[in-house]
């Protein structure tokens, strides 16, 4: 418990050092706008989300689940099962609902309004995968202590949990080219960046396909699965209609953007 932070933020910080320099040495696509318009502000926002998280949630779901455990609390408390089984249905389920948290962001009007300062990004690397309204992060900690406890995960799942899902969340919207017959076969494990980028789409229908972040299966089995974008990742243009000006880029406008008239219709 008391190493958390440590674990936490050294695979952060590990893994973002890690794409950032695979996006130099490869990038995927040829970034117009450079990273000194858009990388403070992406960074900005997430000093902004940690400070509060740990404001509001000092113990965070790690906290949540050594609660229940000592307690007895949740469904996976409640059944003998191996531990290691224990851990892998506990990944699995809280993957599946993170999915469909996901997909209800998109569907209600008033949620889509803190996601799209997600969407809003006029590029695709590493530090979109950071980008979250600090509402909508409030709101996505609220929804996994909820889960954790009704789960009764362990908090060696939570952890494990966090620190993948931060690290594959970096992955998939890196700016990082990998072989495609690569990408074909990781794809099935994993959400690549190629998988990812298409969710990124100016065109709805493209943006609303691809919800995964960990683990790829989810798409596929409810009908969420889009393969490649209509014009091709080259031709492919990143963002939302409503706000393409770069100065919507500042961390200033980010936090305010849920205020802003929506856009797309929803």
């Amino acid at each position: 418990m008391q190493a958390e932070p440590f674990i936490r933020t050294g695979a952060f910080v590990g893994v973002f050092l890690l794409m950032a320099a695979w996006e130099f040495a490869a990038p995927r696509r040829v970034q117009a706008i450079g990273r000194l318009s858009r990388w403070p502000h992406n960074l900005g926002l997430l000093i902004v989300d940690t400070l509060l998280v740990r404001v509001l949630f000092p113990a965070a779901a790690l906290g949540a689940a050594v609660f229940s455990q000592t307690r007895g609390w949740g469904l996976l408390n409640l059944v003998a099962a191996p531990a290691w089984l224990e851990v892998v249905l506990a990944l699995i389920v809280l993957d599946l609902a993170i999915y469909a948290q996901h997909v209800l962001f998109h569907r209600a009007p008033v949620l889509w309004r803190l996601h799209r300062v997600h969407h809003a990004d006029l590029e695709f690397d590493v530090t979109t995968g950071v980008r979250f309204h600090p509402v909508e992060i409030v709101l996505s900690m609220l929804f996994k202590l909820a889960l954790v406890t009704a789960l009764g995960a362990s908090p060696l799942a939570v952890l494990a949990f966090e620190v993948l899902l931060n690290a594959t969340t970096m992955f998939n919207h890196a700016n990082v080219r990998m072989p495609v017959a690569a990408d074909r076969v990781l794809r099935w494990f994993v959400v690549t960046p190629d998988m990812h980028r298409v969710h990124h789409s100016i065109l709805r229908r493209e943006t609303d396909s691809n919800f995964g972040f960990n683990i790829p299966w989810w798409d596929r089995l409810f009908g969420t699965y889009r393969a490649q974008p209509e014009a091709g990742h080259d031709g492919l243009t990143i963002g939302l209609d409503s706000f393409r000006s770069r100065s919507e880029l500042r961390l200033d406008r980010l936090l305010l953007q849920p205020l802003r008239q929506d856009d797309q219709g929803r």
